[in-house]
């Protein structure tokens, strides 16, 4: 260690503490002290940090740009983002640590007042114009700041603006709180390294997980409530087809039974919405200004969803459906508000700071890891604890796959091999849905392969911890009103144990039913109400994607290709097809390899 480190990290200036960004302190979280000491340790040109959404990057790169600036490594801080919206933030937050930041410069100015001590800018703003932000850079010893910096590949534009503006940089330091990207463009000033495999993984100087996040009680714990339902559509050869949303289906039926769902015109959406309000009610009991966002996909059904939630409340939500300064304000308008509901298309995704969104309702056909971490990022920053925080997701593997690893850690690899077969159901139309939220409207391409008929919702299960909760229930079961009503203030360890008594209920009411079918069968004359044919097989259908789920954590084989299995061992349609003896025989199969794999 250099002999001018400090023992503690460095105590900021008066108004930093005093006057901090929401979620600073006094003294720096653990993992921010430990950060920096690396940090100063190494003293290094480049210092990638990736820390999961609410764990405090802000603060740790204003402490390191704190520490430079006293130090006088540095003149200047430049400070790049993925919005408009972020670089206002960031300049708030950096003027409660003292630093003064410019949110209005731009690349063509080429000054700034003497009042500021540096910039925020955006990617997109430096990739028009990269030769001004290098001219500036040159001038002054410089940090560049790089927020969320996998969107240096969001383009190859955008990457080779980033290189060329901020090559010459003292110091630079890159955040991001989210899996890294699923393609090969590589991101300017993070490090590669080579494995067996021939490919190429960034590779971070500090990591601090959501795993470690939550047992610091820095994030709060995320209970995922998953909802299936009957999906009804035509495609566009005039066929109509009808699926039920989270059963093995090829990717396009998938993507097609997802859209479905995700209809306004439909029932699965209204349904949902109000589940995820009376959930939001019994939040609100120990956090009284609890609010919902809802993510959509377009600026059509984000207003078709607030049409609903005004319906339900009786109160008009708030809608942001562009990266404009208005949204801005409405945001910070929400914020600090009361209101109960934001739908959002693009604003929210990642970065954006309301501290007191609480439930959230996952409504885009968006499904990469990338994506699905960001806006389930936007719940998680814990304001004391014992706060929890509830998504709604509709029921589709991989979605539910996002939800059970949360605590894995990813990394940004070139040259690996993509192929359909690697149970990527969206890989072929991520690129369209991309596109379309890029522009903030539905893609005609995926729209015209398909006309939604009809939809209704059913609750599937609970995902929490990588475990699977709940055995399913119709919309306002006792099965549903049992999870939405867990209480808004529990520790994880209080969530895991709820959550098993919860499913000891379940599993107690299934053998109930069970036990009326087998009396039946023997002819014993009926002492309770007897379950009708459509009921038994629902009750069965559930138990079965239950024991899948639970085979799916143990051995790690998506849920479609378990399903497969059975199938292609004992015959029949897919589940959501299958009598009632079909679904008994597969259970028993499932029942019979969990005793194999134990002994």
């Amino acid at each position: 260690m250099n002999s001018h480190v400090p023992a503690q990290p460095l105590v900021l200036p008066p108004a930093y503490p005093d006057r901090a960004a929401w979620g600073t302190a006094s003294k720096l979280r653990a993992w921010q002290a430990e950060a920096l000491r690396l940090y100063l340790e190494k003293q290094p040109k480049d210092f990638l940090a990736v820390a999961t959404p609410g764990a405090g990057k802000t603060t740790f790169a204003l402490t390191v740009a704190a520490e430079l600036l006293q130090r006088r490594v540095i003149e200047r801080i430049t400070v790049v983002t993925p919005t408009e919206h972020l670089k206002v933030q960031w300049a708030e937050a950096a003027d409660r640590a003292g630093i003064a930041l410019d949110p209005a410069f731009a690349g063509r100015k080429g000054k700034t007042n003497k009042d500021f001590t540096g910039v925020a800018v955006t990617y997109a703003g430096v990739a028009v114009n990269p030769l001004a932000f290098r001219v500036r850079t040159e001038k002054f010893r410089t940090l560049v700041i790089l927020d969320e910096v996998h969107h240096g590949g969001d383009a190859l534009s955008w990457g080779d603006g980033i290189r060329e503006a901020f090559e010459p940089a003292t110091r630079r330091l890159a955040l991001t709180g989210t899996p890294f990207r699923s393609d090969d463009n590589p991101i300017p000033f993070v490090t590669y390294e080579h494995g067996h495999d021939g490919a190429a993984r960034s590779r971070a100087d500090y990591t601090y997980g959501y795993g470690h996040a939550l047992r610091d009680h820095v994030v709060r714990p995320v209970i995922f409530m998953s909802y299936s339902g009957e999906m009804r559509w035509r495609t566009k050869a005039g066929d109509e087809i009808a699926a039920r949303l989270g059963e093995p289906l090829t990717k396009d039926l998938t993507a097609q039974a997802l859209r479905t769902a995700l209809d306004p015109t439909g029932e699965w959406m209204p349904a949902v919405l109000s589940a995820a309000d009376k959930r939001l009610t019994e939040v609100r009991r120990h956090m009284p200004d609890a609010g919902g966002l809802v993510i959509s996909g377009d600026q059509n059904t984000a207003r078709a969803y607030a049409k609903v939630l005004r319906e339900l409340t009786g109160e008009a939500p708030t809608v942001v459906l562009s990266d404009e300064k208005a949204a801005s304000k409405k945001i910070g308008a929400f914020a600090e508000g009361q209101q109960r509901w934001m739908v959002a298309v693009r604003m929210v995704s990642e970065g954006v700071d309301v501290p007191r969104l609480a439930v959230g309702v996952y409504a885009t056909p968006t499904s990469t890891p990338l994506f699905f971490a960001q806006a389930v990022g936007r719940f998680v920053r814990a304001r004391k604890r014992g706060e929890t925080a509830s998504v709604f997701v509709p029921s589709v593997t991989r979605l539910l796959g996002f939800a059970a690893e949360m605590e894995v850690e990813r990394d940004h690899v070139l040259g690996r091999k993509n192929s359909n077969g690697d149970g990527d159901i969206f890989a072929l139309e991520d690129g369209l849905i991309a596109a379309a939220n890029a522009t903030e409207g539905a893609s005609d391409e995926l729209e015209g392969n398909f006309e939604a008929l009809g939809s209704d919702a059913s609750f599937d299960r609970v995902v929490f911890d990588g475990g699977d909760y709940g055995t399913g229930g119709e919309i306002g079961s006792d099965e549903e009103l049992d999870f939405l009503g867990l209480p808004g203030l529990l520790e994880p360890d209080q969530v895991r144990e709820l959550l098993n008594k919860r499913q000891a209920k379940s599993i107690a009411a299934q053998k109930k039913a069970n036990r009326l079918e087998d009396r039946d069968a023997r002819g014993e004359p009926d002492r309770v109400t007897e379950l009708a044919t459509h009921e038994q097989v629902s009750l069965l259908r559930r138990e079965l994607n239950g024991l899948v789920a639970a085979w799916h954590h143990r051995t790690g084989q998506p849920h479609g290709v378990i399903h497969n299995d059975l199938r292609r061992k004992l015959g029949g349609p897919p589940a959501a097809h299958a009598s009632s003896d079909q679904l008994r025989e597969r259970l028993d199969l499932l029942r019979d390899w969990a005793t194999q794999r134990r002994a």
